[in-house]
């Protein structure tokens, strides 16, 4: 079973639970009131002016796929559970949700169609349409795209499709809705699951970019590992740890006790970070993600 968290850091590296104001886990299984499951995972958040917006998979139990669920917050430490808002005959996960001139998209992982498919919000937070396909042909694992000098980029998993995690790829593209190009030094990561597939969104604050990684080994949703990118170009890629590792890991105990492997965190106005993550409880591999 999955459910998800809210943690607080002085940086995007220390995070942990909140010493007051949230008891953990934020969301469950039992909190969807729409739909048959017992996993909630992957979730992303987004702020307006007036509240924030969380993203997340919602497992149906009745259709064996991923769904799209939603849940609002007005200070982002507790959440209200509303419906599903995204569904397809496939399975969605990861629902990689961000701003760009004033609106809003998302990008769901879609690996049972074999592309990477850029939805638009036609009514924020809860309609949203196909508005492009951005990548075909292969598996595409919980894609995690970021913009930086004037370029987009796009990191995606490829060896998940059967579960090895341990290929990272890279594309780019001038235009959101573009032509997209892999890049030279991809894969980026290759024949290595601790630090191959995505684990969240990736941080671009000023000339620093931190990308999230899911440690998969020995096992699926072990924990979350940090990278900083300390070069990138359309030629060339370099990156370092950026912290000491791991960031996330399981607790031992509760809702988190076996492993965690997805974090979102958000610079607030009060000069801390707030972050939604997931964790997971049983005792054997997990499927979800």
């Amino acid at each position: 079973e999955w459910s998800i968290g809210i943690y607080v850091g002085r940086t995007p590296f220390d995070l942990s639970p909140p010493v007051d104001g949230v008891d953990n886990p934020v969301l469950t299984g039992k909190d969807v009131s729409d739909v048959q499951t017992d996993s909630v995972a992957d979730p992303f958040m987004i702020s307006t002016s007036d509240a924030w917006y969380m993203f997340f998979e919602v497992e149906n139990k009745q259709t064996g796929k991923g769904e799209i669920g939603l849940a609002v917050s007005d200070n982002g430490m507790k959440w209200s559970y509303q419906k599903t808002v995204l569904t397809e005959p496939f399975h969605l996960s990861y629902p990689y949700v961000f701003e760009w001139m004033g609106e809003y998209y998302m990008i769901p992982e879609s690996h049972q169609v074999t592309s990477v498919r850029l939805y638009k919000a036609s009514h924020f937070p809860d309609q949203w349409s196909l508005v492009g396909t951005l990548l075909s042909g292969q598996a595409f694992i919980d894609s995690s795209i970021f913009h930086y000098g004037n370029k987009w980029w796009l990191f995606t998993e490829t060896n998940s499709v059967p579960s090895r995690h341990d290929n990272l790829r890279l594309f780019y593209s001038d235009d959101l809705p573009g032509s997209w190009h892999e890049h030279p030094a991809s894969p980026i990561i290759d024949g290595n699951a601790h630090l191959a597939r995505p684990a969240g969104r990736v941080l671009v604050r000023e000339n620093t970019i931190i990308r999230y990684t899911q440690d998969c080994y020995p096992a699926y949703g072990t924990q979350v590992r940090a990278f900083q990118i300390t070069e990138l170009t359309t030629t060339s890629y370099h990156e370092r740890e950026a912290c000491k590792n791991p960031v996330l890991v399981g607790s031992g105990v509760g809702w988190n006790c076996c492993g965690m492997h997805h974090c979102d965190p958000h610079f607030t106005e009060e000069g801390r970070w707030i972050a939604c993550v997931d964790g997971w409880h049983g005792w054997s591999e997990p499927g979800g993600g």
